[in-house]
């Protein structure tokens, strides 16, 4: 004879002490933990994107003050400006009229 399931059959829970239930209920638990766990690494995948995001305009704006100051400094660095501040300091450096040669063995 079948049970006949009403509403007060889901309500008070018997319909968890069911065979079909208790026998599957590993497979539930097991289940239900795979959601949890995908679910939660969404939200880990979500985070490291937005940091992603966070880092690449922080690395933008460094590109953008390198490419400043490389601008700034450069011609400081030409040699004609390196000698022209010596004179003013009366620093005396004798430039080679010659080119730097490598020995080689």
């Amino acid at each position: 004879m079948k049970k006949k399931k009403n509403l007060r059959y889901f309500v008070i829970g018997d319909w968890l002490k069911s065979e079909m239930i208790t026998n599957q209920a590993p497979w539930l638990f097991f289940v239900a933990f795979l959601i949890i766990v995908f679910i939660s690494n969404n939200y880990a995948a979500q985070r490291q994107q937005q940091q992603i995001h966070i880092l690449n305009d922080s690395l933008k704006i460094l590109e953008h003050q390198n490419i400043l100051l490389t601008k700034e400094l450069t011609p400081s660095q030409r040699q004609s400006s390196i000698e022209l501040l010596l004179e003013e300091k009366e620093i005396r450096l004798v430039v080679p009229q010659q080119p730097a040669f490598e020995i080689k063995k």
